[in-house]
């Protein structure tokens, strides 16, 4: 076979798996109506793929040969099973060694320490992709209960997109979430093969038009530091520091903690948000005879 008739092959393969998928079976939403085309669209493969629409239309049509992580992308959005992964590099020309797959992260027992000991302070460590691997009980507070997240769903980019509490709980939640992105952009660059981190993007991409725009204008950052405003219901408005300390031993994660300056009403603020998280564990007594 050809090089022509490989690519045009390898289209042909990725146009008929994608007629096979439903976008409930990728964790789209289903938006109701008729659908024109057969599975998924062009342009949802493309997204979830973290890829441009053109690029994709161009594989499809035979037209261009994909680079490795772009086939591994696709892969990991189609569902294919080993066998088909496995023709779709054939095709492509490109070798087939599955990137090889990193151990789930566990938060480092120093920085879970340091979290255990950190009543006052709002912290949490932070592993590739934004996923939230360790927080304590004043970061649930002031920002999330983490423990109700699904772990697959504990990704802080994630949770900024989809839940609509951050918000309003963010006084300016565009420039955080745009900072965000940013920051997932950087870990993109250095993991290019990362099929959680491109699932992520794709998944982000369509659902929430501002990622999609602010993810293509490529935009990078690295996690620092910096300031943040809260409008929290219980505490009320606090102006919080926050600053990232990375672990020794592994440096893809970072434990980020977040205070206020000491005579501030932010200050008083965290204290009062301390006490009632302290009140929140609380077990209720037992008033049964």
């Amino acid at each position: 076979m050809t090089r022509n008739a490989h690519l045009n092959e390898l289209g042909e393969f990725l146009k008929t798996r994608r007629a096979e998928l439903s976008p409930r079976a990728v964790g789209l939403p289903e938006t109701g109506g008729l659908r024109r085309v057969k599975g998924l669209r062009r342009e949802e493969v493309a997204q979830l793929a973290a890829i441009s629409t053109e690029y994709y239309t161009r594989l499809e049509q035979g037209r261009i040969q994909a680079s490795g992580p772009v086939l591994a992308a696709l892969a990991q959005v189609l569902r294919l099973d080993d066998d088909q992964r496995d023709y779709l590099f054939e095709l492509a020309g490109k070798d087939q060694a599955r990137p090889r797959r990193r151990a789930v992260q566990k938060v480092q027992p120093t920085l879970q320490r340091l979290l255990d000991n950190l009543i006052d302070t709002p912290a949490i460590v932070l592993g590739r992709r934004t996923d939230i691997l360790a927080w304590n009980s004043l970061a649930a507070a002031l920002m999330s209960d983490y423990a109700e997240i699904p772990e697959k769903k504990r990704n802080h980019t994630r949770i900024l997109f989809t839940d609509p509490a951050m918000r309003t709980l963010y006084a300016d939640w565009e420039e955080v979430a745009h900072t965000t992105v940013a920051q997932l952009r950087m870990q993109a660059a250095k993991y290019p093969d990362d099929p959680r981190l491109a699932a992520l993007v794709g998944e982000l991409s369509v659902q929430d038009p501002d990622f999609r725009r602010w993810w293509g204008d490529h935009h990078v950052a690295a996690r620092t530091m910096g300031t943040k405003i809260f409008h929290h219901p219980v505490a009320g408005e606090l102006t919080l520091d926050w600053d990232t300390l990375t672990a020794g031993i592994d440096a893809e994660q970072q434990l980020v903690v977040l205070t206020a300056e000491p005579g501030t009403p932010s200050h008083d603020a965290l204290r009062i948000l301390a006490s009632w998280a302290t009140n929140q564990q609380q077990p209720v007594p037992d008033t049964t005879t």
